[in-house]
């Protein structure tokens, strides 16, 4: 069976949701526009479904890239991938927002010698949500937060011939930056998360959609709004 699964990705300051039907991705939307996930997210769905002539109900499952990463956008594509499985009666899927930089990373090609990709989301001050793959896709470290200034310490010479991706990457160019290093400063997208959510089908990884939380990884910290003036 050829399954029909909307994608979700909220994580990063850039709002994409895509369609996939069967192995391939048949329409997708993205917005970067800063704080519109909540008023884009549901409207995309609608539009990439309009595309197809599908309903919700029509899909096979909603999958939600799950984090770590932005705690607002995370929160903004769990409520609406739930509200979707509810409405539709479809089942809850998700995949970390580190595997689908890697299969990113991965589909747009690797370069000759790469042997390790690290995908890089952005946390908060000096920080970065990170771990170590295989060119392959196979996690070789925990998910962790990790101060940039620590970075070469902890990848170092051992990883000379590692692509580093996503939008952290910014921060930890300047202190990896070394020959047989490549950087990619891009947001996961909701089209690079066909592979993982396939996989996930597949193995029947059904989420609990009424309990289901994105992984945070750390608790969010509310601060004061700088004054503009």
């Amino acid at each position: 069976m050829s399954p029909a699964i909307i994608l979700l990705e909220t994580s990063t300051s850039l709002c994409s949701v895509a369609l996939m039907e069967g192995d391939v991705v048949t329409a997708v939307r993205h917005s970067s526009e800063p704080r519109a996930h909540a008023a884009m997210t549901a409207p995309f769905v609608k539009e990439v479904l309009d595309e197809r002539g599908l309903k919700v109900s029509d899909c096979d499952a909603v999958c939600l890239s799950m984090g770590p990463g932005s705690y607002t956008g995370l929160r903004v594509g769990s409520s609406t991938a739930k509200g979707l499985c509810f409405g539709g009666g479809i089942p809850l899927l998700a995949v970390s927002t580190l595997d689908v930089l890697v299969a990113q990373a991965v589909a747009a090609g690797l370069p000759d010698g790469c042997r390790y990709i690290v995908p890089m989301i952005d946390a908060r001050r000096m920080e970065v949500y990170t771990a170590v793959y295989t060119a392959d896709g196979q996690r070789l470290t925990e998910i962790a937060p990790v101060v940039v200034d620590g970075a070469e310490a902890l990848f170092g010479a051992t990883l000379c011939g590692t692509v580093f991706i996503g939008d952290g990457v910014a921060k930890c160019e300047p202190v990896l930056a070394g020959e047989g290093r490549w950087f990619r400063q891009e947001c996961p997208t909701a089209e690079a998360m066909l592979q993982p959510a396939l996989r996930e089908w597949q193995a029947g990884n059904y989420r609990d959609t009424a309990y289901f939380e994105p992984f945070y990884l750390k608790d969010f910290i509310a601060t004061t709004p700088k004054k503009l003036f």
